[in-house]
């Protein structure tokens, strides 16, 4: 398994830029929850599960199978 970021240098620095106005939050999410700090709730559960493989909700990671 391994993670990385996504290989679109802009989608990257958007979400960057997102992460850095919301104090780190998900900037795809409306809610500020611990959840949805990032690396959020959903994605950490998704690295649990050996079956997956794919990007975060936002995007910004991508987790290989590997």
């Amino acid at each position: 398994m391994s993670i990385r970021l996504n290989e679109d240098r802009e989608v990257v620095e958007r979400i960057k830029e997102g992460l850095r106005l919301k104090g780190g939050y998900c900037p795809c999410r409306l809610e500020k929850s611990e959840d949805n700090k990032c690396m959020c709730r959903e994605f950490r559960e998704q690295i649990a599960d050996p079956n997956f493989e794919g990007y975060c909700h936002c995007m910004l990671y991508y987790k290989s199978k590997d």
